[in-house]
């Protein structure tokens, strides 16, 4: 077999016809990434393919430290050749990696490049790539959405955002692919912060009042909500290392953030108790909009230290953690259902060992006419993996409705990343052909192909109402 072929993955006839007859001609909604939309606005043409590719992208980060390769050639200001020639370097070893395949899908689907990437050819590959991106207008930031067929792309963005870049695409008829905001509160859970005063400062700024109380902070927030509203906002997103239950009095609250907002550090506790009453707000507030929220679980942030205060969050150096399991969770989508304010709400873990656990929670809260209205989510960060991917297909097939999965997102910093649907899409592919193949479900195509293009499209299209 030849590598990274059109049949790439795809290892049964019914997986080929399932692939190329029905899921390779959907667009793509991404209902979470961390693209930058002024980038989108501006169309952004990147210098050479060391940025485009290596400019963000911590998963590609991770893999050159693995190999020993000093920081400067990585995150720091070494030349764009210097940075490419050492990523290069980390490949050869990396088979069995999803960023193995993903480079080598990035390099086919956008730069006509079907060689394989080595220090023997990164020469090469750097010449072709960077003539395609001085020289082909489909390169752009723009050409590259539309290349990759993304209908819908839904960034992260803070309370505190003006939101001035959605707005200006908004407004932009020329822009192929609809840019929506994502209401993500992070500094704003993170009370013991030392920027946490100077934050919350500033999102009263920006929701045009004083916040003095936590009266006053629900007040702003709840400004700042119609905000997001009113440029087309149709989902929250919340992340928490481990959801504890910890109902609080408006007293308690009131104390809790008075403490906080005068720089003085919370017990435990009291961080648990204002994490969680903030969630159930931003929870309920979700319900009112009609927003789909997204809850992720598991991730320790950060945990090496001296880098953290070396190059900043966000740079690879977070990890999967052990959640403790899901009966805290279980409360707070109880707790939301009892008063009539549970949101569409997609689950995530970045364990897979979570699996089952999440799949058969979903299944406990249901609503008529809603397919699904509270599901797992696709395999998530360090869960996206060709065997990470199978088997959270696997556990959502065997504990709910396969054809009501919403399917991939990227939740990426990079343009190029969008392969990762392609990705994705063989899997789930190959999967279901092997099913047929081994007399587990029967071969009719046409069903068998509609379900795919769900998965793949429709769901996600329907469930979010886009």
């Amino acid at each position: 077999m030849t590598f990274i072929d059109k049949d790439f993955l795809l290892e049964s006839e019914t997986a080929k016809v399932l692939y190329h007859d029905f899921a390779d001609k959907m667009p793509i909604i991404d209902y979470h990434c961390h693209l930058d939309p002024s980038e989108i606005f501006g169309d952004k043409r990147y210098n050479d393919i060391a940025e485009a590719w290596l400019g963000g992208d911590h998963y590609k980060w991770r893999l050159m430290r693995a190999c020993g390769i000093n920081e400067e050639l990585i995150t720091g200001n070494a030349d764009g050749w210097d940075k490419f020639k050492a990523y290069s370097q980390t490949l050869p070893g990396a088979i069995g990696s999803p960023i193995y395949h993903w480079t080598h899908l990035e390099l086919q689907r956008f730069f006509d490049c079907n060689e394989v990437l080595c220090p023997d050819t990164a020469k090469d590959i750097w010449e072709h790539c960077n003539s395609k991106l001085r020289d082909d207008n489909s390169l752009s930031v723009r050409g590259i959405l539309k290349k990759a067929r993304v209908e819908v792309l839904v960034t992260s963005d803070d309370p505190a955002d003006d939101l001035m870049w959605h707005k200006k695409l908004a407004d932009d008829n020329s822009c192929s692919t609809k840019v929506l905001p994502c209401w993500r509160p992070g500094l704003l859970l993170e009370a013991n912060n030392p920027d946490f005063p100077a934050y919350i400062d500033r999102l009263g700024k920006s929701a045009g009042v004083s916040i003095s109380t936590y009266s006053d902070l629900l007040s702003a927030l709840h400004e700042r909500i119609k905000h997001f509203n009113s440029c087309g906002c149709v989902v929250s997103d919340h992340g928490v290392e481990e959801l504890i239950c910890a109902p609080a009095t408006d007293e308690q609250l009131s104390n809790i953030f008075s403490k906080a907002k005068n720089g003085e550090k919370l017990t435990a506790t009291e961080l648990e108790m204002y994490k969680y009453n903030l969630l159930l707000f931003s929870a309920k507030e979700s319900a009112d909009s009609g927003w789909v929220m997204q809850f992720r679980i598991g991730t320790l942030r950060s945990v090496n230290s001296v880098m953290l205060e070396r190059i900043g969050a966000n740079t690879g150096f977070d990890c999967s953690a052990f959640t403790g399991g899901t009966s805290s969770l279980a409360k707070f989508l109880d707790t939301l259902n009892r008063i009539g304010s549970l949101p569409k709400t997609i689950l995530f873990s970045i364990d897979p060992n979570d699996n089952i656990a999440l799949t058969t929670l979903a299944a406990c809260f249901s609503e008529p006419g809603i397919k699904s209205k509270v599901q797992q989510g696709s395999a998530w960060w360090f869960g996206d993996t060709l065997s990470g991917m199978e088997s959270q297909l696997i556990t959502f097939a065997e504990q709910g409705v396969l054809g009501n999965f919403i399917g991939m997102l990227t939740d990426s910093r990079s343009f190029l990343s969008y392969t990762r649907h392609e990705y994705f899409r063989r899997i789930l592919c190959n999967l279901i052909g092997k099913w047929v193949d081994s007399g587990k479900i029967p071969n009719k195509t046409e069903y068998l192909g509609s379900l795919v293009q769900d998965i793949c499209y429709n769901n996600v299209k329907n469930y979010f109402n886009f």
